[in-house]
């Protein structure tokens, strides 16, 4: 699903992945192109990192969620949970392992790619 989501985010957006981390080639960042804000980071993790009971690999993607109670909605359904290694308030980790439908994932990427967003001002 991984190779999915990130051929949904360059049709979708027009952003290709970059690699912060030096020596880390799976560690994906896509980022807003006007201001290059995150609005995911795809990852290898192990289940375990997660808390949960496997030591099998996983590919997962954050998420920023600003809606608070979407957000503790979302943290309640299987596969996804509070961000690992992100602000647990604003994002969410989604696994990427079929448990949420690709559908979903496609529609949070939307969510975060637009609460990512440059904030229109409004004139005085």
């Amino acid at each position: 699903m991984r190779k999915k989501i990130t051929k949904y985010i360059l049709e979708q957006y027009g952003v290709e992945p970059d690699f912060p981390w030096e020596g880390d080639d799976t560690s994906a960042v896509f980022r807003h192109p006007t201001n290059r804000k995150w609005f995911a980071l795809i990852m290898d993790l192990y289940y375990s990192t997660l808390g949960l009971e496997s030591d099998d690999p996983v590919s997962a993607i954050n998420l920023k969620i600003d809606d608070s109670i979407l957000h503790e909605t979302l943290v309640n359904e299987p596969g996804i949970m509070p961000a690992y290694h992100m602000n647990k308030r604003h994002w969410v980790t989604v696994l990427l392992d079929g448990s949420v439908p690709e559908k979903n994932v496609h529609e949070l990427i939307d969510i975060s790619f637009n609460a990512t967003a440059p904030k229109r001002r409004r004139k005085v």
